[in-house]
């Protein structure tokens, strides 16, 4: 077999494993968003659940998801992008390094149950903040800062060597060669990092319910509990109490990640373009 021939047979094979996972996507999106679209009104976006969920809308699951989302990437994006640029930028190669890479990449593989169980017991008990929104954000900053550390890793290495060369050249200090020349190219990778992240915490279940609890209410505050969209959806679907709402409040969770996804995607192609010119 000549080697065009073994090309052409590993490229059949990705595009069919490519045909599948897409299949697959489409199956599970259109199986939830058929059955959901039709529960979807303004009154369903406009109440906040009653009876349990039998009753009622999604709005203060909305204002809780929003909550979340936002404050676990305000605290974990300073955080995750500052030791991503210390780990490529100052640090010095050696076993240190190797260990403290090696420990960021085993705390993305840790379940998330596990951040739930210490952000209940550091967090929610120790600290006495209780079931709230902040002990559920401060818990999913931790769950999503390794993501975020890796992919500006990632973002900051690609950017060429000989951009920071050019800049001590001209007599740019690290710091404005970081800020000026690195951190803008490699800005579209940035995001995508802290769009990983969003869209784990959007769809984060146990973690919230061990933090920030389930309450149906509007959070009037950070140290109010909070009931999320995925896990209102979780509680209707595993309790059975009301399947349409559960397919209903799905659909909306899918439709916020795509316009989430969406626009960061404007984002990205924005800046690219902007950094070629």
């Amino acid at each position: 077999m000549t080697p065009r021939m073994e090309e052409k047979i590993c490229k059949f094979f990705l595009w069919v494993i490519a045909a599948v996972v897409l299949l697959a996507l489409i199956l599970i999106i259109g199986q939830v968003v058929s059955r959901g679209i039709v529960h979807v009104d303004w009154g369903f976006l406009a109440e906040s659940p009653r009876q349990g969920g039998e009753e009622g809308g999604v709005f203060s699951s909305i204002i809780s998801t929003v909550y979340l989302a936002i404050l676990s990437l305000l605290l974990a994006t300073p955080v995750g992008v500052g030791a991503a640029i210390f780990l490529t930028e100052y640090a010095h190669q050696g076993k240190l390094l190797q260990i403290i890479r090696f420990t960021t990449e085993s705390l993305a593989g840790i379940p998330s149950i596990i951040f739930g169980i210490f952000g209940f017991t550091f967090f929610v008990i120790y600290l006495n903040m209780g079931w709230s929104i902040l002990s559920g954000s401060l818990t999913l900053s931790l769950m999503i800062l390794p993501t975020i550390v890796r992919t500006t890793e990632e973002a900051i290495n690609a950017v060429p060597h000989s951009f920071r060369e050019g800049s001590f050249a001209l007599g740019g200090t690290r710091w404005q060669t970081i800020v000026k020349v690195v951190l803008p190219p490699a800005l579209p990778g940035i995001i995508t990092g802290l769009i990983l992240g969003l869209g784990r915490v959007v769809g984060e279940t146990a973690a919230v319910m061990l933090t920030a609890g389930s309450a149906l209410g509007i959070p009037r505050s950070l140290f109010d509990p909070g009931r999320s969209m995925s896990l209102h959806l979780y509680i209707l679907a595993i309790e059975g109490i009301c399947m349409e709402r559960a397919y209903a409040t799905g659909t909306v969770l899918i439709i916020t990640i795509i316009i989430i996804n969406f626009m960061a995607n404007l984002l990205i192609s924005y800046r690219r373009v902007n950094f070629r010119g």
